[in-house]
């Protein structure tokens, strides 16, 4: 019953794709998103490869920034997580929108390919012919890192406190005090449960000694035949 919601919860799903998406952006930039064929009548034809860096100059470092959110999911749990799960689908936007231009042809593709490839002013643009795989791959690590961030951002909130908890000296030494007190309060009645170890030990790092009552009572605190002379002791 315990091992479902946790499978659920895990952002391990998230992770994945945060990778393919950084290789895939990465990949992207190394690629040709544009040739350019150009001539300014005074020297020989000329030809341009611009590669997705050039293109898009923040491909890379997008590329770079879902890589390490790889560590920032690692490292953050809760409302933090879910804030950087929104955080990822902006930058999935962001890198999807040149990807998405260049596919449908927006825009005023041979003047902007005639300016990232520095040409002088008096070049005429023969022909800027684009690439559709690089683009599409782009598009598609896009769309992995929005997927990423829409995990991350509907993740339950009390994954974070349930595994907090079970970590954090401080609430486990609270929670042994508390089984220590109600244990008391149950001693000698029929389906009193045994303390772990590391209950004990937790509680004994509290200040709370298991063994305090029960060894000086023999009973319930408020059995009337524990502080009689005549009393039974259990």
């Amino acid at each position: 019953m315990e091992q479902g919601p946790a499978r659920r919860k895990s952002p391990v799903g998230a992770l994945v794709l945060l990778a393919v998406a950084a290789a895939a952006l990465w990949g992207s930039s190394r690629m040709t998103w544009v040739t350019v064929a150009s001539t300014d009548g005074l020297t020989e034809p000329r030809t341009d490869h611009l590669n997705g860096g050039v293109w898009f100059g923040a491909l890379t470092p997008l590329a770079l920034v879902l890589l390490a959110s790889i560590a920032a999911v690692l490292a953050t749990r809760g409302w933090l997580r879910r804030i950087l799960g929104v955080v990822i689908a902006l930058i999935a936007a962001v890198a999807a929108v040149p990807s998405f231009a260049l596919l449908t042809n927006s825009g005023k593709i041979a003047e902007r390919a005639a300016k990232l490839a520095e040409l002088p002013a008096r070049a005429q643009v023969g022909e800027a012919m684009t690439s559709v795989f690089p683009a599409v791959l782009a598009l598609l690590g896009a769309l992995a890192a929005f997927a990423a961030g829409g995990l991350l951002a509907r993740m339950p909130q009390d994954t974070a406190r349930l595994s907090g908890k079970y970590d954090n000296p401080v609430f486990r030494r609270a929670a042994a005090t508390e089984q220590v007190t109600k244990q008391r309060d149950e001693a000698g009645e029929p389906g009193s449960t045994q303390l772990s170890e590391r209950v004990l030990w937790d509680a004994l790092d509290a200040g709370t000694d298991p063994t305090e009552d029960a060894v000086n009572s023999g009973g319930r605190p408020n059995d009337p035949d524990a502080g009689e002379p005549g009393g039974r002791v259990r």
